[in-house]
C-alpha cells in the first residue's frame, strides 16, 4: 500500500473561470463522468493526452487521465469522493514518469461552481498534490530535493492549471446550455 505523506505540499494551484450558465443548469459530476476524450484533449493542448470513466471494484465513480505535466507523463486514477452537480472531488494516487524513471503522487482534483447571479456562476479548479514515500525514496535516488522537486512541480502544475481551468469553464457551460 501506497503512503501518502499528506503532511508535505508538492503543488497547490486554484483558478476560476465564470460559466455563462446558470447554476442549475451545470451538472459537472455528469460531464466529468462522461467527457469524451477529444473534448479533455481541447481542453489543455498539447498536455491532455487521455481520458474515460470507469469505477473502483466497489463502485465509485473514476476519472482515468493521461496527461503531460511539466516533463511529467502522469495517468492518474481519480476516485469520486464527492460526485454532485456543482461539485466533485476527486482522489488520484497517480503514476508519474519522468525521464529519471517512475514513480507515484498523491493528487487531489476539486472540481466546483458557485453561483454568481441567475445566469451566471463561477467554475473553480483546484489542484493540490502530495508526495508519496516512495516518491521521496525517487527523490533521493536521484540527487534531488523535495523543496527542488516542489518548486519545479509548482510552476508547472499552476501553469497547466491557469491554461485548463477556462476550457474546463467553457466545456461545462457548453454541457449545461446544451441540456
Amino acid at each position: 500500500m501506497t503512503h501518502i505523506r499528506s503532511d508535505l505540499v508538492l503543488s497547490d494551484s486554484a483558478f476560476h473561470a465564470m460559466i455563462n450558465a446558470p447554476l442549475e443548469q451545470v451538472d459537472i459530476a455528469d460531464w466529468l463522468l462522461s467527457l469524451p476524450e477529444a473534448e479533455y484533449q481541447r481542453c489543455a493542448p498539447p498536455d491532455h493526452i487521455a481520458a474515460g470513466a470507469t469505477t473502483t471494484d466497489d463502485g465509485r465513480p473514476m476519472s482515468l487521465n493521461v496527461e503531460m505535466i511539466g516533463t511529467g507523463l502522469m495517468i492518474q486514477h481519480y476516485v469520486a469522493e464527492i460526485a454532485e452537480r456543482d461539485h466533485c472531488h476527486m482522489v488520484s494516487t497517480s503514476d508519474v514518469f519522468t525521464s529519471n524513471g517512475p514513480s507515484r503522487v498523491q493528487v487531489i482534483w476539486d472540481l466546483s461552481a458557485k453561483r454568481t447571479d441567475d445566469t451566471h456562476c463561477e467554475y473553480t479548479n483546484s489542484v493540490l498534490a502530495h508526495p508519496t514515500d516512495e516518491f521521496l525514496a525517487f527523490l533521493h535516488e536521484h540527487g534531488m530535493t523535495f523543496e527542488q522537486a516542489a518548486r519545479e512541480r509548482q510552476a508547472a502544475g499552476s501553469d497547466h492549471n491557469r491554461r485548463e481551468t477556462p476550457n474546463y469553464a467553457a466545456s461545462i457551460e457548453r454541457a449545461a446550455l446544451a441540456r
